[in-house]
C-alpha cells in the first residue's frame, strides 16, 4: 500500500481490511494451512462470552475501621456494619463506587462520593442506639438549638464541632434539646451559658446543672473570669 494514496480515514481502512482477508486466507510455510484454518480449529472452541459488564478500572486499598464505623476513602468516610470496629477490610474504588471486603466477603457498597470529610452511611450499619437519630440533619439540630438561644445553639455547635464527625455529637445535641420540653427555653439556654463556662460539652453536664438548680444561681467566683485592677504610679492595669 505504500504506492497508494488515501484522502479518508474511512477508505484506507476498507482497503487495509481487504487485504486482512487475503493475508488470514494465505497458507503459512511452516505449517501448510491459513491463519483463519489454525483460528477456526484451535482458537474459536475455547472462546467464551464477553461479560456483560464492561472493564472497569478499580484501585484497592487497606482500611482499619475507625470507631465511628466509618473508613476514609480521599477524604470521605464510608460506613460499614458497626460490630466492624477496628477490624482491617480492603476497599475496591472506581469511579462510581466503593466496595468493601472483610476476608475476601463483601460487606459494604456504596456509590463513591467526593465531597470532603462527609460521611456516606447506610442506616443498617449504625448500632441501634443511633439509628433514632438518622431523621435529624445538622441544618435541623442548628435551627432547634437556635429557637432556644443563643447559649444553647453556641454550645451544641461546640458539640458537633469537637467530634471527628458531626453525627457524633447528634446524642448530645438531641439531649440538649430535649430538654426544653421539661424546663424550658429560658432555663435550658440558661444552663448552656453555664456549661460553657464550665468547658462541659455533654448533655450530661447540661442536665445535671438544671437538675441541681445551678442556671438559676450566679456563678460561683471560681468560675467566673477574674478581673484584677492594679495601680502603679498613677496607671490602671487590668488582667
Amino acid at each position: 500500500m505504500r504506492n497508494r494514496r488515501f484522502f479518508s480515514l474511512v477508505a484506507l481502512n476498507e482497503a487495509i481490511h481487504a487485504l486482512l482477508i487475503e493475508l488470514n486466507d494465505r497458507p503459512l510455510r511452516s505449517w501448510g494451512r491459513s491463519r483463519r484454518e489454525l483460528f477456526e480449529e484451535l482458537d474459536r472452541p475455547t472462546l467464551t462470552p464477553l461479560p456483560d459488564d464492561p472493564y472497569e478500572y478499580a484501585e484497592w486499598k487497606r482500611c482499619r475501621v475507625n470507631l465511628d464505623y466509618h473508613i476514609e476513602i480521599a477524604k470521605h468516610y464510608y460506613s460499614v456494619p458497626h460490630n466492624l470496629l477496628h477490624q482491617e477490610v480492603e476497599a475496591r474504588i472506581t469511579q462510581k463506587t466503593v466496595e468493601i471486603f472483610l476476608r475476601g466477603k463483601r460487606v459494604a457498597s456504596h456509590l463513591r462520593s467526593t465531597l470532603p470529610h462527609r460521611p456516606t452511611t447506610i442506616p443498617e450499619h449504625m448500632p441501634s442506639s443511633h439509628r433514632r437519630y438518622r431523621d435529624w440533619t445538622l441544618e435541623r439540630i442548628r435551627s432547634e438549638a437556635a429557637k432556644v438561644g443563643p447559649d444553647a445553639q453556641t454550645l451544641i455547635d461546640v458539640i458537633l464541632r469537637s467530634r471527628p464527625h458531626p453525627e457524633q455529637g447528634f446524642r448530645s445535641a438531641i439531649g440538649i434539646l430535649g430538654l426544653v420540653k421539661r424546663y424550658g427555653q429560658e432555663r435550658v439556654d440558661a444552663a448552656c451559658a453555664r456549661a460553657l463556662l464550665l468547658n462541659a460539652r455533654s448533655y450530661k453536664s447540661v442536665a445535671a446543672i438544671l437538675k441541681n438548680g445551678t442556671d438559676r444561681t450566679a456563678p460561683p467566683a471560681e468560675e467566673a473570669p477574674i478581673l484584677f485592677h492594679t495601680n502603679i504610679r498613677g496607671r490602671s492595669y487590668y488582667n
